[in-house]
């Protein structure tokens, strides 16, 4: 994954459709450099897991992705023993020994993505996803996979990389991660952009918008997070909605379409309670003025 500089790192990313400001920017080509993991913060939806992905488009690397969650357990994430292979191994040996090293050899190792990131000869990026829904365990035993790039098997040792992943993780901080863990990787927090700058991300991302209709839902979305909402929308929720306007058609926001088409932006009901009538009047007048500013 070579990249000479951070204007590289733009470039590449640019051109896989992701619109990175200067500081991700930075970050991602420091993890490249010095072969350190990355943890990007922020709320949900403003790009983190979205950056993984375009870096190993940009990068032809295979993207491996490990979603986590409560529970995640090592044979899960790391490997398990494949027991249908190993016991039709003891039957077709049952004439002769066969001894512990046999029977608990590599090629019975089914592996799981973070076993498979190390252990690939390929260039890869690993995406540890929403590491914040993971158990204080499993953190703790990621302190080896990422300060060593190793992975300790019991039964067979320990296997090293012998080609360094690209390591992103992700949080959406629904708690505190352990210092351990970030004492290992770089940190860039990622914020909601610039209402300028979500605009150029909804005219990139969803080719032959009205430049109008997109200044105007990047404004009304940034209204909406000034608003108490029980979950803001992020950067997704805009370009989602920004689809679902221009496949209706629509070159501007009325009341009526914005009516029809939340759903695309606020995900609870309390929300939508919120944001009705007088409110959704309040914020269109705000995003029309934003939008024609805009453009």
């Amino acid at each position: 994954m070579a990249f000479e500089t951070i204007a590289d790192v733009e470039k590449a990313l640019l051109a896989q459709g992701y619109l990175p400001q200067r500081g991700l920017a930075t970050s991602l080509f420091l993890a490249l450099v010095i072969q350190k993991p990355l943890l990007l913060e922020g709320e949900a939806g403003v790009g983190k897991t979205e950056a993984a992905k375009a870096l190993a488009r940009a990068a032809g690397a295979r993207l491996i992705r490990l979603q986590c969650y409560e529970g995640l357990d090592v044979s899960h994430a790391v490997y398990e023993w494949n027991y249908a292979r190993q016991l039709l191994h003891i039957r077709a040996a049952q004439e002769g020994s066969v001894n512990e090293q046999e029977l608990f050899g590599s090629e019975f190792l089914i592996r799981r993505p973070l076993l498979e990131a190390i252990a690939s000869d390929e260039s890869v990026v690993l995406l540890i996803d929403e590491i914040d829904r993971a158990d204080d365990e499993f953190e703790a035993f990621l302190l080896e996979v990422l300060s060593d790039f190793q992975i300790t098997i019991p039964e067979i040792g320990t296997i090293s990389a012998k080609r360094r992943p690209a390591v992103i993780l992700t949080s959406n901080r629904t708690r505190e991660l352990h210092d351990a863990l970030k004492r290992r990787c770089l940190f860039h927090w990622i914020t909601h952009p610039p209402l300028e700058r979500e605009v150029e991300i909804v005219r990139l991302r969803v080719p032959g918008v009205p430049e109008r209709l997109a200044a105007e839902a990047a404004a009304f979305v940034a209204g909406l997070r000034n608003r108490d909402l029980a979950k803001s929308p992020g950067v997704a929720e805009t370009i989602d909605w920004a689809q679902a306007l221009a496949a209706l058609g629509c070159e501007e926001l009325d009341a009526q379409i914005v009516e029809q088409t939340l759903g695309a932006v606020l995900k609870y009901h309390e929300d939508f309670e919120t944001i009705r009538d007088d409110a959704v009047i309040e914020l269109l007048r705000e995003a029309r003025a934003a939008g024609a500013a805009a453009t």
